[in-house]
């Protein structure tokens, strides 16, 4: 971890510009919309992929921190909003839908994720599981049952490579690729993104809670099963985004 006292390197911030609280989206261009759910909004940074926004819930300082796609740019952020003071980390993402329950438009909550990354090992061994934070999750699914939306808990499927998923015959290793696909669709993992190994590990390594909440874009495996018919492929991830600000209220309520 860099030290606290200096500017972080990548994220352009500072310790005692954050709040302990820190929402994570991928994408830069969510953070201002995920902002605007906060009380007096404000923009702090944007370097690279990372741009941030602070504000307040329930009182309580809290910000929002982009940290691109993939594992190796969110363990930069959370190291670095680690240093800055952040002690709890909520992925707001989008994801493919694996088991057959899971629809376009669902909201996914990770309870674990597989460590089909490379991130999650420089930081743990493999026998090492990346869970999500125990109240964390509780808050999520809080969150999500008293906004009536349809939600999913369980672990998901974190992977490097979104065209590995999307396009494995046409790789040299497809056999492996599929062969662990079909293992993580027996184990009934509910759906495919590729943070949250990362940020599970990372945060053990640091001593600091994550969750992670997805909107549920597709899921292929309904569709080569015939049975997604009606279901068209949904691109708003606002419920994830609402079950995320709603989870932060109740772990700060809870913490008062």
């Amino acid at each position: 971890m860099l030290d606290k006292h200096t500017e972080q390197f990548h994220l352009k911030c500072r310790e005692g510009q954050l709040g302990e609280y820190c929402l994570l989206p991928g994408d830069p261009g969510r953070c201002e919309k995920i902002a605007k759910y906060f009380d007096e909004p404000a923009f702090l940074s944007s370097n690279r992929e990372y741009t941030i926004w602070t504000g307040k819930l329930c009182g309580k300082p809290v910000s929002v921190c982009s940290t691109g796609i993939g594992g190796p740019s969110t363990a930069i952020a959370v190291e670095e909003l680690a240093a800055c003071g952040v002690k709890n980390f909520i992925r707001i993402g989008t994801c493919g839908g694996i088991n057959m329950k899971v629809r376009s438009g669902d909201v996914v909550i990770a309870t674990g994720a597989v460590r089909q990354d490379g991130t999650s090992h420089e930081y743990a061994p493999p026998e090492f599981p990346a869970v999500a934070d125990f109240e964390t999750v509780a808050a999520l699914v809080s969150a999500a049952k008293s906004l009536g939306f349809t939600y999913h808990t369980g672990v998901v499927q974190s992977k490097d490579s979104f065209y590995g998923q999307h396009s494995p015959n046409r790789m040299p290793i497809a056999g492996a690729l599929l062969e662990k696909w079909e293992a993580w669709k027996r184990l009934g993992v509910l759906a495919s993104e590729m943070e949250g190994a990362a940020l599970f590990t990372v945060c053990a390594s640091l001593g600091l809670e994550a969750g992670a909440v997805f909107h549920v874009i597709w899921n292929q495996e309904r569709a080569a099963a015939g049975l997604s018919d009606g279901e068209a492929e949904q691109h708003d991830t606002d419920r994830a985004v609402r079950t995320a600000i709603e989870a932060v209220k109740l772990l700060i309520t809870r913490e008062k």
